[in-house]
């Protein structure tokens, strides 16, 4: 599985491999109903059976406890109870265990299928009609729909540990001399969790600031500010600052985004910064190679602004 990450984020070829698996719920009349989700194969650390739990008190209903992995325990989340799912009478014994943001997290599901390599054209965004706040892709195969989960959403609200933290108000007001106002950064993320947050700071903190859901709007927002810069013959600096891109989003991934903009050398004044629960050592020294300014994690929130003051003021 180390083989299939470092091929996928080494090529920014804009795909990626997930993991199918099964939550089943009951619905009132009794009957079991097959829901199909998707991870990131780059999260998943391993795949094995339920071992023996350690219950924990006073946790969320959520947790199922603890266990034992090798010399390492970690923390086991119920994902049918996080979903909020009917599972009465469904035995869940499959383990999916994570690794992202700096943690280690198993979550208990009902089976895992196979790993499917797909492109990042063929994951919509969620429909806003029927969004859910859990989900940030879908994928439809040709007998089901595949749904993409945010996990760091999931997981973040049941462990202090893993929530985003904001930025201090001190660190928001350094600076202060210097007119943020007159910067614009450029936020791209599918979770509307994660960007609302990173924004909502850079924001606070006194920057202009403009969203893209996916690397696809984010793209084609950088191309209408180059177009108007070059008509205009104004230099890009005027009009944009700074771009900020989680990797894992619909349509176009954060990779193949950084790869578009480094082969424009009017953008090259721009810096990139990569923003990923994803980045591990080795992906942040692909990631620079791409032509990343810079790659922060999602628990270095508190230090967005402080690196956003590095690299545009």
């Amino acid at each position: 599985m180390e083989t299939n990450k470092k091929i996928l984020l080494e090529t920014g070829t804009n795909e990626l491999e997930i993991v199918e698996f099964r939550i089943d719920e009951v619905d009132n009349k009794g009957n079991v109903i097959p829901c199909y989700f998707g991870v990131n194969v780059a999260k998943v650390r391993e795949i094995i059976r339920l071992p023996n739990l350690r219950k924990v008190v006073n946790s969320n209903a959520a947790v199922s406890g603890m266990i034992k992995l090798r010399d390492q325990v970690i923390t086991l989340i119920d994902l049918a109870k996080s979903l909020n799912k009917n599972t009465e009478g469904l035995t869940a014994d499959r383990v999916i265990v994570l690794e992202f943001n700096r943690v280690i997290v198993g979550i208990l599901v009902h089976s895992v299928s196979r790993i499917y390599r797909i492109s990042w054209e063929n994951v919509e965004p969620p429909v806003r009609a029927i969004h859910d706040a859990n989900i940030t892709g879908v994928v439809k195969m040709e007998d089901r729909i595949i749904l993409i989960l945010d996990f760091e959403k999931i997981i973040g609200e049941l462990s202090s540990t893993m929530a985003l933290s904001a930025p201090s108000e001190e660190l928001m007001l350094a600076h202060s001399t210097v007119n943020r106002g007159e910067k614009t950064i450029l936020v791209a993320d599918d979770s509307n969790f994660i960007r609302n947050t990173i924004a909502g700071s850079l924001r606070t903190a006194g920057y202009n600031v403009l969203e893209a859901e996916n690397g696809e709007e984010a793209w084609n927002i950088v191309s209408a500010i180059r177009g108007a810069s070059l008509e205009k013959r104004t230099p890009i600096s005027k009009m944009l600052n700074l771009i900020i891109t989680d990797i894992e989003m619909p349509r176009m991934d954060g990779l193949h985004l950084t790869a578009l903009i480094r082969k424009e050398s009017t953008l090259d004044d721009v810096p990139v910064v990569i923003f990923s629960s994803l980045a591990s050592e080795d992906n942040k020294a692909r990631w620079k190679d791409l032509g990343a300014s810079d790659i922060l994690t999602k628990p270095d929130l508190p230090n967005l602004v402080e690196k956003a003051d590095s690299l545009v003021l």
